[in-house]
């Protein structure tokens, strides 16, 4: 693998290309300064509890560090193309991620990035190998801070859908580009689980289709304009013996629209993740879901671009109907959170940008989002037991401010 890459390395930067193919290396390197602080407040079950006198109102939990790929995810990567003539073209593309190049620690050691080969034409593209998932595109896209650092979008960070980003096995289909606009995909990942006859999978493999994906996206650019609707499902795990799959349904859409001086970005999501039964078991069976939307803004300033992103997160819980029938009053304050992101980008170059970024997020309900960025993370404190008194109290996450502050380049 070693001798492979250092081969292709070669070829790139030397401009080794013929009419027909060409490599190129290509790749982005970040680090930021980040930092976040988490606030969580005394849940007070019983105000008038002497106790309380000696716990302490409100508990914050904080980190600082240099930090990695928050304005652009760093990578490094090889792609090439063939021309094959009568319009058809192949090609490849390589792309490691997880490069964390503020300890140096991880490089090239996979290209879990993206790692595809296709045949082109006038047909379109088909496509093989791990690559996104068409549902994700309207998440990064419509994103005026492209689902990166401490402005990552509330409905990101709910992640209902396990890996929601990329997709591995995947067959994918791209429309053609000379439809008037109009732009498309579609994608089936293989679980790759062993199928045994009989009885024999519930005690071999009784996790016979987890991983499985299957989703689409369908949009319209033109001009200033562009719009796009997405729909997938992903098997997030399964049981042959009780007959059941762990499906994670995502449905999203997202617009944009480039006014010049300003240009405007907005998406609404839904996510529902249910235990799907081949049999009726009867009982109840609930299902998570998570609705979100955002609403933000570009705003070029001579050599800079300014960001900044309104968006809501609710997430909801099936609730037991023998709870309503026992209590018909009894009422359910579901899990929300705000997060309100601004941000600026100063380009030095075409390929050198220095960026700040600022993130709130209050939260209501038991919801404990925070403003946290790649590897600079702290959780909430939840609990506290006083050294005087000895009274415990339990915290509920309230608050988390985020910022980074860094430079991007990019080969």
């Amino acid at each position: 693998m070693k001798k492979s890459l250092v081969a292709l390395a070669a070829l790139a930067v030397a401009g080794v290309a013929s009419a027909q193919s060409s490599v190129t290396l290509f790749g982005i390197v970040d680090a930021s300064v980040s930092h976040v602080t988490n606030k969580s407040d005394l849940y007070v079950a019983n105000p008038l509890a002497p106790a309380n006198i000696w716990l302490p109102g409100s508990l914050k939990s904080s980190k600082t560090g240099l930090n990695n790929s928050a304005y652009n995810s760093s990578r490094i990567g090889f792609r090439g193309v063939e021309d094959l003539g009568g319009g058809l073209a192949a090609s490849f593309w390589l792309e490691a991620g997880n490069m964390s190049n503020d300890d140096g620690s991880n490089g090239i050691n996979n290209f879990q990035r993206r790692s595809t080969v296709s045949l082109s034409g006038n047909f379109g593209e088909v496509r093989l190998g791990r690559d996104y998932k068409p549902t994700f595109w309207n998440f990064t896209v419509f994103d005026p801070f492209g689902t990166n650092g401490a402005g990552t979008a509330l409905i990101q960070r709910a992640v209902i859908e396990q890996g929601n980003v990329r997709a591995s096995n995947t067959i994918g289909y791209f429309l053609p580009k000379n439809l008037g606009g109009f732009y498309g995909q579609v994608q089936y990942a293989f679980h790759e689980k062993a199928k045994f006859s009989n009885d024999l999978q519930g005690s071999l493999g009784d996790d016979s289709r987890g991983g499985r994906y299957w989703g689409g996206r369908f949009g319209y650019a033109n001009g200033p304009l562009d719009v796009a609707v997405a729909y997938g499902e992903t098997n997030q795990g399964s049981s042959w013996t009780a007959g059941s799959n762990h499906i994670a349904k995502n449905f999203n859409v997202g617009a944009s629209y480039d006014f010049g001086v300003v240009k405007l970005f907005g998406q609404y999501a839904r996510v529902k993740a249910k235990n799907e039964f081949s049999n009726d078991m009867g009982g109840f069976n609930p299902a998570q879901k998570g609705d979100g939307y955002l609403l933000g803004l570009t705003a070029p300033v001579g050599a800079g671009l300014i960001r900044a992103s309104y968006g809501r997160v609710t997430i909801k819980n099936d609730v037991d109907p023998a709870i309503w029938l026992a209590n018909p009053f009894y009422t359910v304050e579901h899990p929300k959170a705000d997060q309100l992101a601004v941000g600026y980008v100063h380009n030095l170059s075409k390929r050198t940008a220095l960026y700040a970024t600022v993130a709130y997020i209050k939260n209501k309900n038991g919801a404990n989002y925070s403003a946290g960025s790649g590897n600079i993370k702290a959780n909430y404190v939840t609990s506290y037991t006083s050294s005087l008194g000895g009274a415990a109290g339990v915290y509920q996450p309230k608050t988390s401010i985020g910022y980074d502050l860094g430079i991007r380049h990019s080969f």
